[in-house]
């Protein structure tokens, strides 16, 4: 991995995080014990200027050494390894009232794997090009290896969206498009104006990783004396649009088996999700006692009540 884009990494993952964030992994470090190599704190709550921690659910990831000696039984570790992640909730004492997170499990090493371009689907590489923050690294050969894995996870996202640019380019256009496309690669609430809040959150950030990127990625950009870049060669603009098209195919299915997943493997999923949905589209629907107790169940009649309304694509 190129010194540049890795130096760059490791900067930003050493930045500071709110004292919530803190609270909070101290928290589902003190839920697990053992068995944890790294804490990664992403998302909105990271992405948002000013927060207030009591109305947000935050979001970590924690990577693992092992999944069966992580969970110490048998189904959910394979769970986690056939189609990860799995994920969690955990609640904490704040300074403002009580702390919410939600927090998802991998290992170390298929997260190496799963942010690489070995991987078809986004879901990974997509969210590891955004803003990270390394709130627990157990020893500095699960730093090293973190940092590794984020900064092939902007390379995959930087290779895999060359393809989708055509002609001459602002940093701006390569981020925006290349989250437009991540975004309509999964079943969200988010409304397709979210890849530009995305890099607009952090423009200077994106703006200064693209070149970098795009080098580590085995592309050669070049730049204008506009300002634009430009990349030699067909940057893989000769297939990008049927790539992407498979990516959304499988995209949606993935979400769905993701979905019904949570249901076995995710306490009070169902009414996470459904907050996500509000929260993101403004679109609610009620839900049953009955529907709560059996969401497998409820769970087509209620996605194509919220799908009619508009909540995701």
């Amino acid at each position: 991995m190129p010194e540049r884009l890795s130096k760059l990494i490791e900067t930003e993952v050493s930045r500071p995080v709110p004292d919530a964030a803190l609270r909070l992994t101290d928290a589902i470090r003190g839920r697990h014990r053992s068995g944890i190599a790294a804490v990664i704190f992403y998302g909105s709550c990271l992405r948002q200027r000013d927060i207030k921690p009591a109305s947000m659910v935050f979001d970590f990831f924690v990577l693992v050494d092992d999944y069966r000696r992580f969970y110490g039984r048998r189904w959910p570790a394979l769970a986690n390894r056939l189609m990860p992640p799995n994920v969690f909730q955990i609640a904490a004492a704040g300074e403002d009232g009580r702390l919410q997170a939600k927090y998802a499990v991998v290992s170390l090493a298929q997260f190496g794997e799963l942010v690489s371009p070995a991987t078809f689907h986004s879901y990974f590489w997509a969210r590891f090009a955004q803003p990270t923050r390394l709130v627990y690294a157990r020893d500095s050969q699960a730093k090293a290896a973190v940092i590794r894995a984020l900064a092939q996870s902007v390379t995959t996202m930087a290779g895999r969206a060359a393809g989708l640019m055509q002609g001459n380019f602002t940093a701006c256009d390569f981020w925006k498009e290349a989250f437009r496309q991540t975004y309509a690669a999964e079943l969200r609430a988010e409304r397709a104006v979210r890849g530009e809040h995305v890099y607009l959150a952090d423009a200077a950030r994106y703006d200064a990783l693209t070149e970098p990127a795009l080098t580590a990625a085995g592309l050669h950009p070049l730049r204008l004396p506009d300002g634009r870049l430009t990349l030699g060669g067909d940057g893989g603009r000769s297939t990008a649009k049927l790539v992407w098209a498979l990516r959304r195919i499988f995209g949606k299915l993935l979400s769905v088996a993701r979905l019904i997943k949570a249901v076995f493997t995710f306490d009070g999923g169902l009414d996470y999700i459904l907050w996500k949905i509000e929260r993101h589209s403004g679109i609610t629907t009620p839900v049953s006692d009955w529907q709560r107790r059996h969401p497998l169940l409820a769970a087509p009649s209620l996605a194509w009540r919220l799908y009619r309304r508009g909540a995701f694509r």
